[in-house]
């Protein structure tokens, strides 16, 4: 394992390591820092094999002199230009082979390289490449992947973020018909107002009336009552 390119089932695991020694660097770095952060359950080892890998740190766990002036820098784009040199050297193999497009290779050729370096299965070049690809991305190269297991965000890709929830239909509220009625209900007025009338008059005639009475009667409804 040590005389071959270094290898882990989720890369993303190796990164998050970098981020927490570039907050903080032990006095030693061990599988078991590795446990105690968290990072790579079960393959710890294959963590720390990487960044002796990479010169970050050396044989017995102690941060390297080269590591030291990498991890002094504060500011991503200094750190990305100071650790892609420990990749350059770590990887002079692949970089003798394709130059600078090395850094941008795709994941088929990556894979033929590893296989063909170290004899390995597809399995095993696929899990290589992947490495590589964090330290190119460590590098400035390329985003870096989530560790295993993480929950994504939205799409994948390092510039998709979460979905925005829709924001909820405005309601209008509605003004009551009548708002002198409690449960504001319209009134008869306010809902009916084309209507029709009926009227219907019962005239009881005097039986002994004379003429000129019931002239008068009718004279009178025919004023009052039709007219309208």
């Amino acid at each position: 394992m040590a005389d071959s390119h270094p290898y882990i089932s989720g890369p993303g695991n190796i990164a998050q390591m970098v981020v927490q020694l570039r907050n903080s660097f032990p006095a030693t770095v061990t599988s078991d820092t590795v446990k105690r952060l968290g990072l790579a359950s079960n393959n710890e080892s294959y963590v720390i094999n990487a960044l002796q890998f990479v010169g970050v740190i050396d044989p017995d766990g102690k941060k390297t002199k080269e590591a030291a002036d990498v991890f002094s820098h504060h500011k991503d784009e200094d750190f990305f230009a100071s650790f892609k040199e420990l990749v350059l050297k770590a990887y002079s193999d692949l970089f003798e082979l394709h130059g600078d497009k090395a850094w941008t290779l795709d994941e088929d050729t990556l894979i033929t390289f590893f296989r063909r370096a170290d004899q390995t299965s597809v399995a095993i070049g696929k899990r290589q490449a992947g490495t590589f690809k964090v330290f190119a991305a460590l590098s400035g190269y390329g985003d870096l992947p989530a560790p295993r297991g993480a929950k994504r965000e939205g799409k994948s890709g390092a510039t998709a973020k979460a979905a925005k929830k829709a924001p909820a239909k405005k309601q209008v509220a509605t003004k009551p018909a009548n708002p002198n009625l409690p449960d504001g209900r319209a009134d008869n007025k306010s809902q009916n107002r084309d209507f029709g009338l009926s009227v219907r008059v019962e005239i009881n005639l005097p039986s002994d009336g004379s003429k000129e009475t019931y002239d008068n009667i009718f004279k009178s409804i025919k004023e009052n009552l039709l007219n309208e």
